[in-house]
C-alpha cells in the first residue's frame, strides 16, 4: 500500500483525503489546526504548520511517504515541492513553485513569452516609491498580494489618488508584503484546470465564473459548459498550455484565472500551483468533463498510472453559499433541500454561528453543487436553492 501526503487538512483538502482513502492509499495529512476536519479521515494525522518546510519534511521522512500533494490553498504549494525534491519523489520543481507563488514574476513571464495579451506589471514593496510608479501607470489597475490568493487584499484603482493605500492593503495580506500592480480588464472571468504528467499538458476543463462586483472581485460560483464559442475556448486552452511550458511547469496541478474581453482579448490574471477550491476537484471538473481530477491527481502523485478515461458527465453549476452579515437562526433539513432541489450541499453552518459579509472566499458558508441536461437549467437549480436556504438560514 502506497502512503500519500495530503499538505492541509481543511474542508477542501478533506475531500482529496477521502479520495485518496477510497482508492486504497495510506493517507497521511498534516495541519496547524488541531481540529482539523481532515484528521477525522486520514489513517494518520500531526498538527504541523504547512508553511514549514523542515518539519513537514520530517514527518514525511519519518513516515516513508510515497508521494505529496497539495490542493485548494497555495500555502502548502512549496511545502509539497520541497518534500517532493528532499525525497526523489515527483512533484513539481521547487523553483518553479516559487516563482508560481510571485504573483508579478509569474506576470512578467507570461508577457516575455507573450503568452496573453498582458499589457503592463509593477511589483511593489515597502520601500518602493508609489508616487514615481503611479506616474507610469495607465488606470484603472488591479492590485494584489504578491502570494495572496482567494481574492484576499485585491483592489481596483482608478486613479493615483487611490494607489498608496490599494498597495498597503494589499501588501498587509501578503506574506511577503510585495503586491502586484497590472492592468485593470473590463471582461468576463472563466477559469481552467490542468494536470501536468510526465512533463504533458492535460487542459481537464475551462469553466465559467461569477464574481462579486467590485471592489472584491470574489468567487460566486462556476459551470460547465461556459457560454464561450468553440473557437474562444480553442484560445484559451492554447494561452493555458503555453503558460504553463513558459513557467516551466514539469508536474501537478495548474489552476488558473483569466479574463476574456468582448473583442476576445484573453488576459491570465491568476495561477496557482495546485488544485482549484471551490469544489472543482470533487465535483465540478468530474461532473463536467467525466474525468475523475481527484484520482488522476493522486495517482499522478505517487507515479501510479493515471487514468483519464472520462465517464459519465453532464452540464454542471455551483454557487457558493454567500451571504449578508447575520446570524444563523436555525440550521434546516440540509438532506430534505437536497431533495427538494435535487443538488448536493456542502457547508460549515452551525446554529447560532455569526456570518460575515460576503467579501472574499473566506466568508463564504459552502457550497451548492446542481447537474443538469444544460448549463442554464443547473444555474437554475443552484439559484433557486440558494435563495430558499438564505430564507431559512436568517428568517
Amino acid at each position: 500500500m502506497k502512503r500519500v501526503l495530503i499538505i492541509g487538512a481543511g474542508f477542501l483538502q478533506d475531500f482529496v483525503i477521502c479520495k485518496a482513502k477510497s482508492m486504497g492509499y495510506e493517507v497521511h495529512t498534516l495541519d496547524a489546526d488541531p481540529n482539523a476536519i481532515g484528521f477525522k479521515h486520514a489513517d494518520y494525522h500531526a498538527v504541523v504548520n504547512i508553511v514549514d518546510e523542515k518539519a513537514c519534511l520530517e514527518y514525511a521522512k519519518k513516515n516513508h511517504i510515497d508521494g505529496v500533494l497539495t490542493a485548494a490553498t497555495d500555502y502548502g504549494v512549496l511545502t509539497a515541492a520541497y518534500i517532493a525534491q528532499k525525497m526523489g519523489l515527483p512533484g513539481l520543481k521547487y523553483d518553479v513553485a516559487k516563482l508560481i507563488k510571485n504573483k508579478y514574476l509569474v506576470r512578467k513571464c507570461l508577457f516575455e513569452h507573450k503568452v496573453d495579451d498582458t499589457e503592463q506589471a509593477f511589483e511593489v514593496n515597502v520601500d518602493t516609491d508609489i508616487n514615481e510608479i503611479s506616474e507610469k501607470l495607465t488606470y484603472p489597475v488591479m492590485v494584489k498580494p504578491c502570494d495572496g490568493s482567494g481574492s484576499r487584499g485585491a483592489s481596483r484603482v482608478n486613479s493615483p489618488e487611490e494607489l498608496k493605500n490599494a498597495c498597503e492593503y494589499a501588501m498587509d495580506r501578503s506574506i511577503t508584503h510585495r503586491a502586484e500592480i497590472e492592468t485593470f480588464i473590463f471582461g468576463k472571468e472563466y477559469g481552467a484546470e490542468s494536470l501536468v504528467v510526465n512533463g504533458e499538458v492535460h487542459v481537464l476543463g475551462v469553466m465559467q465564473k461569477w464574481m462579486t462586483e467590485p471592489p472584491y472581485y470574489a468567487e460566486l460560483g462556476h459551470s460547465i459548459p461556459t457560454d464561450l464559442s468553440p473557437e474562444a475556448e480553442s484560445k484559451v486552452i492554447n494561452c493555458v498550455t503555453n503558460a504553463i511550458k513558459a513557467l516551466g511547469v514539469n508536474f501537478g496541478s495548474i489552476n488558473m484565472d483569466m479574463l476574456i474581453t468582448s473583442d476576445g482579448k484573453v488576459y491570465i490574471i491568476d495561477i496557482g500551483a495546485r488544485m482549484g477550491g471551490n469544489m472543482i476537484g470533487p465535483c465540478i471538473v468530474p461532473y463536467g468533463t467525466g474525468i475523475d481530477y481527484m484520482a488522476a491527481m493522486i495517482q499522478n502523485a505517487v507515479n501510479d498510472p493515471v487514468d483519464f478515461s472520462v465517464k459519465e458527465q453532464c452540464a454542471v453549476a455551483t454557487k457558493l453559499l454567500a451571504f449578508d452579515s447575520g446570524m444563523v437562526n436555525k440550521i434546516p433539513d440540509i438532506h430534505e433541500i437536497e431533495k427538494k432541489f435535487d443538488v448536493e450541499i456542502y457547508h460549515h453552518l452551525e446554529e447560532g454561528m455569526k456570518v460575515n459579509e460576503y467579501h472574499t472566499n473566506l466568508d463564504g458558508c459552502g457550497y451548492i453543487v446542481a447537474k443538469a441536461d444544460t448549463k442554464e437549467n443547473a444555474v437554475i437549480k443552484a439559484e433557486n436553492t440558494l435563495a430558499y436556504l438564505k430564507e431559512k438560514l436568517f428568517n
